[in-house]
């Protein structure tokens, strides 16, 4: 590379947006300073001149302006020692992978990255030897007690049991550990956090890496676990140290753990719920009907309860009542046949100046049946009106999602083929193109060998 100016003289101070000249193997190559160094401690931050392959050279600049990968023409092994000459870790991380794919027999899978087990916590010997002792103890205790101990699998303390992610952050939850990573462009995954290993086995996990007024600070992300009824909050700073916040019980077994915004969210089936307000720093447990199902839509959270209602809070108002200290919780809709709402699902239209936001939800219940309501803007104090109903189903709705285009609708049903099959239908959805008789499709897979059968149903409006 030069930093030299066309007529031969020095060029002047250079400033990120200034552009480098770059001759590569006797092809010209122009590009700003702020491209090339955007990777810390690489060869361009040292300008010398560059005698290596040009066509290789290509991919590399380009990774560096767009950090997307272009892989046509070129061998993975060739690029790979070229990047790991001008030192671009990221890009090398990547081409490790996909020679990692080339060698592998798991087929088309795109691979992002690869995280190792941590090095302390969950998988040290000492925790090991510890699991493996509880183990024997449990088996012959089972055996003593009942002759073939039932009471039911060990957990191998090593075993990833929940992920889940947000932002450029993902959780990992262990029996007894919660492991935090976070992804940079320069330096790509990295353990972040480790909890204290916790006595009881963690059943739920949540993740807000995107605070904003929280008790240290809008940096701090937030993780919580869940075991049985209790749940256990921590505060992480942007360097990785983790405090804890507090240790909170619903009462009941916790179904459902989750963010809305700054406030932790806790249900169970048997009809409380839960909220840590991240700015009042208050646990709040409400009662309310026996909740089947919920959903969560900006700063609303539904729930839908087996007396045939969906009740909403609104997180972003105040969310106590004032006479009585209770949760302000709203009956949104209810159920034309009084029957359960099993499953349930939210989707918000894009926000537009003139009509503001449609809000558009469906609903399984008990029967099988799956619906539609719609709330216009220009309906808010009427609440939402009843859409359209599907009746295809014939046993209680599991699943559903909706989104602009597309309704998915599952059931679980038993006593089919020998086995437990599961049906969804799939369906073009656009705010009112779901009618008209549909036709049905089936796909599979057909079970692994189990008896079972699984499949998708499909209909166009």
């Amino acid at each position: 590379a030069s930093d030299m100016a066309s007529n031969g003289t020095p060029a002047a101070a250079p400033g990120m947006g200034e552009i480098i000249q770059l001759n590569v193997g006797g092809t010209r190559f122009s590009t700003s300073r702020q491209t090339l160094i955007w990777v810390p401690d690489s060869f361009f931050s040292r300008f010398i001149f560059i005698d290596r392959d040009p066509t290789a050279f290509a991919p590399i600049l380009n990774f560096l302006r767009t950090k997307e990968l272009d892989l046509r023409g070129m061998t993975i092994s060739v690029l790979r020692h070229e990047a790991e000459f001008y030192g671009i870790t990221p890009l090398v991380r990547r081409l490790l992978l996909c020679e990692e794919l080339d060698r592998s027999s798991c087929g088309s899978v795109l691979f992002h990255g690869y995280l190792p087990p941590p090095g302390t916590g969950p998988i040290t010997s000492t925790t090991a030897s510890a699991w493996v002792s509880a183990r024997d103890a449990w088996v012959s205790g089972g055996r003593r007690a009942g002759g073939e101990g039932t009471r039911g699998p060990v957990i191998d303390p090593r075993k990833v049991l929940i992920i889940t992610g947000h932002h450029n952050w993902i959780v990992a939850a262990y029996a007894h550990y919660v492991i935090c990573y976070r992804i940079k462009e320069s330096s790509g995954w990295q353990q972040v956090f480790s909890s204290p290993y916790l006595d009881s086995t963690i059943e739920r996990i949540a993740l807000n890496a995107k605070v904003v007024g929280g008790p240290h600070g809008d940096k701090d992300k937030m993780v919580a676990a869940a075991s049985e009824s209790s749940i256990i909050l921590w505060s992480i700073q942007d360097g990785g140290s983790g405090n804890e916040i507090g240790v909170f019980s619903l009462g009941v077994p916790v179904d459902s753990l989750f963010f809305i915004g700054n406030q932790l969210v806790a249900t169970s089936h048997t009809g409380k719920v839960g909220v840590w307000n991240a700015v009042t720093q208050h646990w709040q447990v409400q009662d309310v009907v026996p909740i089947t199902s919920c959903d969560t839509a900006g700063s609303f959270l539904l729930l839908g309860c087996n007396n045939g209602s969906i009740y909403y809070i609104d997180m972003q108002k105040f969310p106590l009542r004032m006479k009585d200290n209770d949760l302000l919780v709203t009956e949104l809709y209810h159920d034309p046949s009084n029957d359960a709402i099993t499953a349930l699902s939210v989707y918000l239209t894009p926000k537009t100046s003139v009509s503001g936001n449609w809000i558009e939800i469906s609903y399984g219940t008990s029967s099988g049946a799956v619906r539609v309501i719609v709330q216009h803007p220009e309906t808010v104090g009427s609440g939402p009106q009843l859409f359209q109903t599907f009746t295809v189903h014939r046993s209680p709705v599991t699943k559903i999602m909706l989104s602009e285009k597309h309704l998915v609708s599952g059931r679980t049903l038993g006593g089919e083929v020998g086995g437990d099959p599961t049906w969804c239908q799939v369906g073009p959805w656009g705010g009112g193109g779901g009618g008209g008789d549909p036709t049905w499709c089936q796909v599979g897979p057909w079970g692994e060998g189990d008896g079972s059968k699984r499949g998708v149903r499909g209909w166009r409006g």
